[in-house]
């Protein structure tokens, strides 16, 4: 679930907010905090740009629906990645990439022409100033 944002200065701003249920509750959740997500049999981690984790009884595709269009990739079976934190694409050997905080997730085979035309796509429409 998404709701907008009043920001105080333009009015009204949007901005992604999910709400997730956990062990101590509901909890709205900043989208463009995640890092990454893991997925764990019917479970994921997430992965927060504070250093914090999370992880709630859902299953990754569940989250891969409702983030597709807020800047996320699925690289791998088990890993869904915000595309803003993606430091770069590697091809040695197989294909990996490494986040600004240097995790490595690899790329499957499968997915590894969809997912780099993604990120190439995601990182050309960003504004210059977002990228630097």
């Amino acid at each position: 679930m998404f709701i907008l944002s009043q920001s105080s200065d333009e009015g009204y701003t949007p901005v992604s907010i999910l709400f997730l249920h956990t062990s101590r509750g509901t909890e709205a959740i900043d989208c463009s905090s995640i890092i990454r997500i893991e997925a764990i049999s019917n479970y994921c981690k997430l992965f927060f740009n504070n250093g914090k984790t999370m992880v709630v009884a859902k299953v990754l595709a569940w989250f891969e629906e409702r983030l597709a269009d807020k800047g996320f990739v699925r690289l791998h079976r088990s890993h869904l990645v915000n595309m803003h934190f993606i430091l770069r694409w590697d091809n040695e050997r197989k294909a990996t990439v490494i986040l600004k905080n240097y995790y490595s997730i690899p790329v499957s085979r499968r997915k590894k022409q969809q997912s780099k035309q993604a990120i190439l796509q995601y990182h050309n429409d960003q504004p210059a100033a977002a990228a630097a």
